[in-house]
This record gives structure tokens, sequence and C-alpha cells, in this order.
């Protein structure tokens, strides 16, 4: 039986247990989530390849912001998108140079998978190599609390984030539906070879898509930098929990990408509001109720059925 066990002071992430809050702990993180979620599953879209390294990519958006708005003082917005830029050119590169050569030179996936795994460790070293292994943070955008009748409490730096975040996932929504590039890049995630036939550029959208799909980890970890700060152990658990968002929505799914975002939000804003009191065990509720799920739909709620 679980004991509850008193409050640790400064402990929590989110504060407040009323509904009001609960809601708004739900919307800021499943915003972020999302953010998170769509780079990865867009990756998976276009190529098949599920990318272990994109919690490592957020981690070295998050370093660039803080390295050019903590560091040398310039404004936050130039130091985002130089974290934009960066995680563009990097992704690119890697789909280019170590990708793109493997996944033609081998029919197994198993290649692919191992190859992003490499990717990942040979990143961490990196990321240690440059930046240390410290927990790293910079200035606050804004400061200030919104205190509305003591039911939602929120720094107006997170309801800034999520606001940003937001427009960020309506802006990549609209840049899919509605630009060249990202017809082509929806032609190529629903049938390569017919979207080959029909003359896409295969080789080069798959580079387009990668490095969109690693500036959006490099946008995320420039953003939430501000709010959690960064450091060299974060990639695995993002990596993680970009891979939970995925399941739940359906593998290579825009729409269940976000679905899964703020459904994995809302989880754990419930969750630390309901058992935060037992311990730090909401993410065993959540694990738990993910695996019951998966043995029910193992195509998550918008994929199609394996095989």
């Amino acid at each position: 039986m679980l004991t509850p066990r008193a409050p640790r002071p400064g402990n929590g992430k989110l504060a407040g247990t009323s509904m009001e809050q609960v809601l708004a702990n739900g919307i800021y993180l499943g915003a972020q989530y999302a953010m998170i979620a769509l780079g990865l599953t867009l990756i998976f879209a276009l190529m098949n390849v599920l990318n272990f390294a994109h919690g490592q990519m957020y981690v070295i958006g998050g370093f660039v912001t803080y390295t050019i708005y903590g560091q040398l003082g310039l404004p936050y917005i130039v130091a985002l998108l130089a974290s934009c830029v960066t995680l563009a050119v990097l992704g690119a590169l890697i789909e280019r140079f170590l990708f793109a050569p493997v996944i033609k030179g081998s029919s197994r996936e198993e290649s692919t998978m191992l190859l992003a795994a490499g990717i990942a460790f040979l990143l961490d070293a990196l990321i240690l190599l440059i930046f240390g292994e410290k927990q790293r943070g910079v200035p606050k955008i804004v400061n200030g609390v919104l205190n509305w009748d003591f039911r939602v409490i929120m720094p107006y730096d997170r309801i800034l984030i999520c606001a940003l975040a937001i427009l960020s996932i309506i802006a990549f929504i609209s840049f899919m539906h509605y630009s060249k590039t990202g017809r082509a890049l929806r032609a190529l995630a629903q049938d390569r070879t017919a979207a080959q036939l029909m003359g896409v550029d295969v080789d080069r959208y798959s580079t387009i898509g990668f490095a969109l799909g690693a500036m959006l980890a490099g946008l995320v970890g420039g953003l939430l930098v501000t709010i959690t700060g960064v450091n060299l152990g974060m990639g695995g658990p993002t990596s993680v929990k970009a891979f939970m968002m995925v399941m739940i929505g359906g593998a290579g799914v825009i729409s269940g990408a976000i679905a899964g975002g703020f459904i994995l939000g809302f989880m754990e804003a419930i969750g630390l509001a309901v058992l935060s009191q037992y311990g730090d065990i909401t993410y065993l509720v959540i694990f738990v109720s993910l695996m019951i799920f998966l043995a029910i739909r193992p195509q998550g709620l918008m994929g199609k059925p394996w095989g």
C-alpha cells in the first residue's frame, strides 16, 4: 500500500491541483511534447527510420540557444533561429552522408536502427566534449506569474513558450499542406515509389525532410532551455517520450504525433496532480497504461495496422 509523503519544496515542475490548473498544465506540456514528436514522426514517415538521436538533437538545440542567448548576449530570437539552422544543417548532413548510403546499401531495417543508435552515442560524446555535463540555463525571457484567483498559477515565460509552440505547430501543418515542398514530402511519406514516378526527387526531399525533422527538435530545445535548462542527460529521456507519443498516435502519422503529444501532456499533468504525494510513480502509471493500450491497439490511435 502506498503511503503519502510530505511534498518536497521546489520538487514539483508544475504548480496547483485545481481542474483549471491541470488543464493549463496539460496544454503547456502537450504543446511542447507534440513539437518533439512531430520531428520524429516526420523522419519515420519519410524514410521508415527510427531516429534514436532525436533527443540528442533536442539537447544540441538547447545548448546552441544557451550559447548565443545566455553566453553571447544576443537577442533570444537570434539564438532560436541559430538553433533551427544549426540542427537543419546537422540533420541534412546526417541524412546525406550516413542514412542515405546505409539505406541504399542494405535492405535490413536493423542497419538503420543500429546507425541511429550509434549517432545518438556520437552526439552524446560531442555534447560532452563541447559543452560539458553540467546543467545550463538562460535568463528568463519574461518575468512575472499569472495568478487567476489562485485557480491557475502559471509563469508568463511558460505561457509565452506554450503560445510559441502552438504557433509553430500551426505553421508546420500549414507548410505541409500548402507549400510545394510540403506536398512533395506528404507524397513521399504516402508512397515513395509512386512519388518518384510522379517526378519527385526522392533523394533531395528525403534530405529536406530529415533536416526539417531535426530543425523541429532544435526549435523545441531552444524554446524549453528557457524553462527547464539543458544538460547532457536529457537526450535519452526525451527520445523515450518522443517514441511514447509516436506509439500513442500512430507511427508516421503527423496528426497522430500531435494527438499523442497532448495525450501524454495531459496524462502527465493529471498524474503529477493526483499521484505526486505518493512519490515519483507518475511515469510508472503512464507506462503501464501505454502497455495496456498498445496490447489492445498496437498501431496507435491513427496508425494503420501493421502488415
